[in-house]
């Protein structure tokens, strides 16, 4: 009976410190309420790699909406709203988002003096995602639960524009925050991550529920049950999809992935660029070579065009077993057109030094391998990041490789495997991803960490094993259920020995893409429009 009466003591304090919580966030205004709702965001980073905190999105959330409950008084306080989420956006991408930074002080002598125009703008932008969704949902606010589902809703599409509009970023989707848990991204199977990112939302929103939209507690308890059902849900789907062994491999495989770890600073430098070649041809060279059929480089791996390089060939094929393949990332020139374009590509050379595929990467990075807006930038100064004028020239699309001895491979160069639903040949699925980067232009520490989460739930998405080469990490080995299987750590050079997992059965997701994303969102949004119009009736 006495732990009975403490247990209900406990509840009633905690219900209490929530709701003096929310009343403290309603009652905010102007310039301490934007402050605050940066802070939110910028503190909600702690969630994806490589702290993976999720539960810090069941606080910060809730927050976001008990501020935009605080908007109730004004004449259009969907303006208020929408400057509330451009807030919490700003703080959210300028944190998560830091790493870019990096980038600009590889050769700050050029770029340098873009770095605080790219600090402010960069996340300024992309917070007018989030300061859309927060005022388009304050037109349909209620006092109710039901709020939460039109701001769910709002969220999860602007995501989905995130990664679609101007060639798209969909970088530290709320999904990703599950990357540190196998178990729990296994449903990106059937919606990807983008319906991932939607239940995220909702559930991560819920416990505003407790408080009304005018600051009374609403005496529900289903918030909680609700959470905790579908964690629960996303868990038991993900334990029984995952085996308890390690995935099957291909007989015939056996990988050797190299990680020279040479500072992006140093790699093009022509004093450096034998030492780095050296480095890259003794770390292939380590003992046990004769027993790997494939060897795999970074992404622009040799420092200099393999391809136009006859010598560079040779070498490349005195050093392979006469029966192993090299696939490497390699800059390629191609005089064609009457102009001389490059390409940033992956090359497929064999034992023997002969050429047997090429991939030019299609997805280029906006800034960095090609300058929009040419004619009017580069005359201020401007320039990409990878050095000189132009750019790289896009390639045709992602496609499926076949070569000798090999499975039916998809290469993906950098960020290219950040596009979910984008990174296999349409009609003709491959057997395997190669995903070659070079993550020293994301900076030493979280930038390479949240590239290798996504690639571990692009992974689980298709059913196919992703096998990723990174300069200076991690390069690691990925099964078709999104688990690292072998990797090497960050920052240092080596080599990774592995086999290569088999694929899986072609995924609902990789079936349908993201029309189930798109039911869902339809089911939340007219669950949260139906609802709080009939509260607003009812009232």
């Amino acid at each position: 009976m006495a732990n009975s009466i403490l247990r209900t003591l406990a509840q009633i304090e905690v219900m209490q410190r929530i709701q003096v919580s929310a009343s403290w966030l309603r009652a905010l205004r102007g310039r301490n309420r934007l402050l605050v709702a940066a802070g939110l965001g910028a503190v909600s980073v702690l969630a994806f790699a490589p702290f993976y905190l999720w539960p810090i999105f069941f606080l910060t959330f809730p927050a976001l909406a008990w501020l935009i409950d605080g908007t109730g008084s004004v004449r259009r306080p969907w303006i208020e709203a929408a400057q509330i989420g451009w807030a919490f956006g700003f703080g959210y991408f300028f944190v998560g988002f830091h790493w870019v930074g990096f980038a600009f002080v590889v050769d700050a002598e050029t770029h340098g003096w873009l770095l605080p125009f790219v600090a402010i703008g960069f996340p300024s932008g992309l917070a007018l995602f989030m300061a859309a969704a927060t005022g388009i949902a304050r037109l349909r606010w209620s006092n109710g639960p039901w709020r939460l589902f039109v701001l769910a809703a709002t969220i999860s599409s602007a995501e989905w524009l995130r990664g679609h509009v101007l060639t798209g970023l969909p970088w530290n989707l709320p999904g990703y925050i599950w990357g540190g848990i196998d178990a729990m991204f296994q449903s990106v199977s059937i919606f990807g991550i983008y319906g991932l990112s939607s239940i995220t939302v909702l559930i991560a929103l819920l416990p505003a529920a407790l408080i009304g939209g005018e600051g009374k507690r609403a005496g529900l308890s289903w918030p909680g049950v609700a959470i905790g059902l579908t964690l629960l849900a996303l868990f038991v789907f993900g334990w029984i999809r995952l085996p308890k062994d390690a995935s099957p491999s291909f007989d015939a495989v056996a990988l050797r992935i190299v990680q020279p770890n040479i500072p992006q600073g140093e790699k093009w430098k022509p004093e450096l660029l034998r030492r780095n070649w050296q480095l890259l041809v003794d770390l292939t060279r380590r003992p046990g070579l004769e027993t790997r059929t494939h060897v795999i480089w970074t992404e622009a791996a040799p420092p200099f065009l393999l391809l136009s390089e006859p010598a560079g060939r040779a070498v490349v094929g005195n050093i392979l077993p006469d029966q192993t393949s090299l696939l490497t990332g390699t800059v390629r020139s191609d005089d064609g057109e009457g102009t001389r374009r490059f390409f940033n590509s992956m090359a497929a050379v064999s034992g023997t030094g002969r050429v047997l595929a090429i991939y030019d990467k299609s997805h280029l990075v906006p800034f960095g391998e090609y300058l929009p807006f040419l004619w009017a930038l580069e005359p201020l100064g401007i320039t990409k990041l990878t050095g000189g004028s132009g750019g790289y020239t896009q390639g045709a699309g992602v496609r499926t490789i076949d070569i000798p001895r090999t499975p039916s491979f998809g290469p993906l160069i950098c960020y290219e495997v950040i596009f979910p639903g984008k990174v296999v040949e349409r009609g003709r699925r491959p057997e395997w991803l190669v995903t070659m980067t070079d993550d020293s232009w994301f900076g030493p520490w979280t930038g390479p960490y949240q590239h290798l989460g996504i690639a571990k739930i692009r992974a689980a998405e298709e059913g196919l094993a992703i096998v990723r080469a990174a300069n200076t990490g991690v390069s690691a080995v990925i099964d078709p259920y999104g688990r690292v299987t072998t990797s090497l750590e960050l920052g240092v050079a080596g080599i990774v020995d592995s086999p290569l997992p088999k694929p899986l059965k072609s995924t609902l997701f990789a079936l349908t893409g993201d029309l189930v994303f798109g039911l869902m969102l339809i089911g939340i949004a007219g669950v949260g429009c139906f609802f709080s119009r009939s509260a607003s009736e009812d009232g």
